[in-house]
């Protein structure tokens, strides 16, 4: 099988699609909780009829999802989903609290007919924060972003699961590449190749204790294996020990490069 890198705009498409689709399922997620807050005229809204109620509470979580989204972009480097989760999700709710208490404050006292005053801000702060940091580890369950970078263990540490997936002929050997072909895994080892049944993502997942990413939706590459780099109309190619050409998608640029392999 060819890879196939940026170039293939089926390939490209389909990155896209997947973004969209896990931001999607953000939404609604988001969306689900805010018609049952409405429903249950939660944080004083009750006062409210049930069609302003449930426009009002889709109109916030809509509002502090895309803070939300947009923290997620630009606030941290995208490797901290994966390397620092806890510190990902310190992050989004902070960036999502700090506008969304004054903006509930001021819906609060509409609702209830009251004079904006700091006393408001800070009898919504520990709901709005709470609200926050739950739909936020909501939306991290739910983006369900599959594993990218592998890291090396201590020595002395026991082997990564997925080298007891070798082919016979295979153990022992380093481990260098897998090559996504439909249902099946290429390896690419110091002796050698071989196919194994096995989802990409299934196998990055066992590969911790090896140094390596993924670097396209059809490539993981260990950090060992990169002899080098090559550009040319904005893209990287990277070139293996055995002489492989492993494409690099646009996905995975920002995170290798801040990884220092671009």
């Amino acid at each position: 099988m060819t890879p196939r890198g940026d170039t293939d705009p089926e390939g490209t498409r389909r990155t896209w699609a997947a973004i969209a689709a896990a931001w999607a399922r953000i939404l609604v997620a988001t969306a689900l909780v805010a018609a049952i807050v409405a429903f249950s005229g939660g944080f004083g809204s009750g006062v409210l009829t049930v069609v302003p109620r449930t426009l009002y509470w889709i109109a916030l979580t809509a509002v502090g999802a895309g803070i939300g989204i947009a923290a997620a972009h630009v606030a941290f480097p995208r490797v901290w989903f994966t390397r620092r989760p806890i510190a990902a999700w310190a992050t989004i709710v902070a960036c999502v609290t700090a506008p969304m208490t004054p903006l509930v404050a001021l819906s609060t006292a509409a609702i209830h007919h009251l004079t904006f005053q700091l006393s408001v801000l800070v009898e919504v702060f520990p709901s709005t924060l709470a609200t926050t940091a739950g739909l936020t580890a909501l939306a991290f369950l739910v983006r369900r972003r599959g594993p990218v970078e592998t890291h090396a263990t201590a020595v002395g540490a026991p082997p990564p699961k997925f080298l007891t997936r070798l082919p016979a002929k295979l153990r022992g050997a380093e481990l260098w590449a897998l090559e996504a072909e439909d249902h099946y895994l290429r390896l690419h080892t110091s002796q050698g190749q071989d196919l194994i049944l096995m989802r990409l993502s299934d196998a990055v997942a066992e590969l911790e204790g090896i140094e390596g990413a993924r670097t396209h939706r059809s490539w993981w590459v260990a950090r060992a294996a990169l002899s080098s780099v090559e550009r040319a109309d904005g893209r990287a190619t990277l070139t293996l020990v055995d002489g492989a050409q492993v494409p690099v998608s646009r996905a995975y640029v920002k995170m290798l490069r801040e990884a220092g392999w671009l």
